[in-house]
């Protein structure tokens, strides 16, 4: 007999097209088993059904089995190895780059990135597509404005260039959010882009099934031009790099010198 909540997945994927199978299931289903008792449901059978009749609660769910935690320079010490190590080889004999802000959230990773990038490049020369499954997220990454959270590892010089005070919070100067265009993807079943020197993804592997990371790490090898450069979280360390082609460039960044 199926599992309830094996079932939900079935239904789910069906639904959205979303696979939860690819997740970790512990840690999936914690999060939705507090989500449908907070919301009054017993079952995960129930919960479907209520989905089913109201858009709110399909909504709700989408945005909870996403994870939307951010902050620019997040783990500052690995944009500093971006920075002074890795992007300088990057950059050489180039007038630009592509770049993907991979699983984006709401937005402070591809504005880090431009913000790198502009000891580089001018803004009018950069380009960096950011992509996420959450489409409330991406809306919210357009608008710019964060709070003093979100803030608190960037060097002060950034925030003093490219950031105004609004009540509680600081918004994103406009030069910086032209630099950044944002597009609804999903990691798991969508295609990716090709010949990319940069992808940044990062802090969003670990939710995923080692099969699932082992299918994401082919699929960025595979989008990255020869000698681009995967950026990935500090939790979420490639062991066996020359698997996808890979050399490691310094720790959680990796080089594609090898077509798989």
């Amino acid at each position: 007999m199926i599992d309830e909540y094996d079932a939900f997945v079935e239904k789910i994927k069906i639904k959205t097209g979303i696979d939860l199978s690819l997740y970790k299931q512990s840690q999936m289903k914690r999060r939705l088993t507090s989500l449908y008792e907070k919301k009054g449901f017993s079952s995960f059978f129930e919960y479907y059904r209520a989905m089913n009749s109201k858009n709110e609660l399909l909504e709700e769910f989408l945005d909870r089995m996403t994870i939307n935690v951010s902050e620019f320079y997040r783990n500052y010490q690995r944009w500093d190895i971006l920075e002074r190590k890795i992007l300088p080889t990057l950059v050489k004999g180039k007038t630009d780059l592509k770049v993907w802000s991979a699983a984006c959230s709401t937005g402070e990773e591809p504005y880090t990135l431009a913000m790198v990038l502009s000891a580089f490049f001018p803004l009018s020369r950069i380009s960096i597509l950011a992509t996420d499954l959450d489409e409330k997220v991406i809306e919210k990454a357009k608008i710019g404005f964060y709070d003093e959270r979100s803030l608190q590892e960037m060097p002060v010089s950034m925030k003093n260039k490219y950031f105004q005070q609004r009540g509680t919070g600081y918004l994103l100067d406009k030069k910086i959010k032209k630099t950044v265009v944002f597009q609804k993807h999903n990691l798991l079943s969508d295609s990716f882009p090709k010949n990319v020197d940069l992808i940044v993804c990062r802090n969003v592997l670990i939710y995923f099934t080692d099969e699932a990371k082992h299918a994401l790490y082919e699929k960025f090898s595979r989008a990255l031009a020869p000698g681009g450069i995967l950026f990935v979280g500090s939790t979420e360390q490639v062991f066996t790099p020359q698997k996808y082609g890979f050399e490691t460039a310094d720790t959680f960044f990796y080089r594609k010198v090898k077509t798989i």
